[in-house]
């Protein structure tokens, strides 16, 4: 494809250099399954994702269970008539498996190998293209649905996929050209470990921002494991735009997914506070106070690039250009001091 004028970074050994930021959609794949943003409109959806790309980002992330397949052929519509050479890099995501005829049950987490081959190849029809460039396994295989927690006693559900069978699958998937790159979402280190041992991991895709903060040992791992990082959330989930108030939390739709997570309920205050203490950087910097969220992920040693959502083409505007935020040691420290004052999330408060 060709190159972007935005920052870029090799993503792992993968041979792929890709934007600092890339497109996330999720939050566009519509109404009526469990983890649903609200309601969008689909030319808007498409517009977006196309004002993305005209503005340089040269990677789109999705997943198979997003609308349930919906956000899939979106991406794909939204690339269709792109010359091959200007066509994005395409990261989807399996194993997360849903009920046709019950669309509003959450998904279960199903790495089986049968299951995973199929899912490949409906991914390649709904997104029209002829190999996916960075195939993710979306969460450890449980077996059970995805608020699966087990019982506290460390057992595995009896219906899970052990980690060394999916991973080979994934590796075959590489092997065979259906996907040009493997990489995992929401493992931990003795699972990257694991997994590293029957085959590399090209990349990984955790949760990261200055309210999650979790995935710190996770990346680590991957930086030295010549291993990609691209996280996911760093704006956590709209809150550290600037744009959220706790008015605003309490108008969400109730098919809103964000309405009763504890970010925006028992959590709400704290991280305010933390998406406040960013507002006085953006003016110094004269950018936006989502860019400074994203360039906060950004400069952790180790990670590649961040996925960022939009549901309309403006709201891209309020991100693109994270990726060339420099921010300052003094910068650093003072959205450490605001972390640690507000007590939201939990690990390391700075790179």
């Amino acid at each position: 494809m060709t190159s972007s004028h935005l920052p870029t970074l090799p993503l792992g050994r993968t041979g792929m250099d890709i934007t600092r930021v890339g497109f996330g959609s999720w939050a566009v794949s519509g109404s009526g399954w469990t983890f649903s943003w609200g309601a969008t409109d689909d030319a808007e959806s498409v517009a977006a994702i196309r004002h993305a790309l005209d503005a340089g980002v040269n990677w789109i992330d999705t997943a198979a269970v997003y609308g349930l397949g919906h956000s899939e052929e979106l991406v794909g519509k939204a690339i269709a008539d792109l010359p091959e050479a200007d066509r994005p890099y395409i990261f989807t995501k399996a194993g997360l498996v849903w009920n046709p005829d019950d669309p509003s049950a959450a998904p279960r987490r199903i790495m089986k190998p049968a299951s995973v081959r199929r899912e490949v190849e409906e991914s390649l029809r709904r997104l029209n293209v002829e190999r996916i460039d960075l195939y993710q396994v979306h969460w450890p295989d449980t077996g059970e649905s995805l608020e699966y927690a087990g019982d506290g006693s460390g057992a595995v559900s009896p219906n899970a996929t052990p980690l060394e069978e999916y991973w080979q699958v994934m590796a075959d998937l590489k092997a065979e050209g259906k996907v040009r790159a493997i990489g995992l979402s929401n493992h931990s280190v003795e699972q990257l470990a694991a997994a590293e041992r029957v085959a590399h991991v090209d990349a990984i895709q955790p949760p990261f921002s200055a309210i999650n903060r979790s995935a710190a040992a996770e990346i680590a791992w991957a930086a030295g494991h010549g291993t990609g990082v691209i996280v996911y959330s760093p704006l956590q989930s709209g809150l550290l735009t600037g744009a959220f108030s706790a008015e605003r939390v309490a108008n969400l739709p109730a098919d809103d997914w964000r309405a009763a997570h504890a970010d925006f309920t028992t959590g709400l205050t704290a991280n305010l506070q933390v998406a406040d203490a960013l507002r006085p950087i953006a003016e110094r910097h004269g950018v936006t106070v989502a860019e400074v969220a994203i360039a906060w992920t950004l400069a952790w040693p180790g990670i590649t690039g961040a996925i960022v959502g939009a549901r309309k083409a403006a709201q891209v505007d309020g991100w693109i250009g994270a990726g060339s935020v420099e921010l300052t040691p003094a910068d650093l420290a003072e959205v450490a001091a605001a972390i640690n004052a507000s007590g939201a999330g939990t690990g390391p408060v700075r790179p």
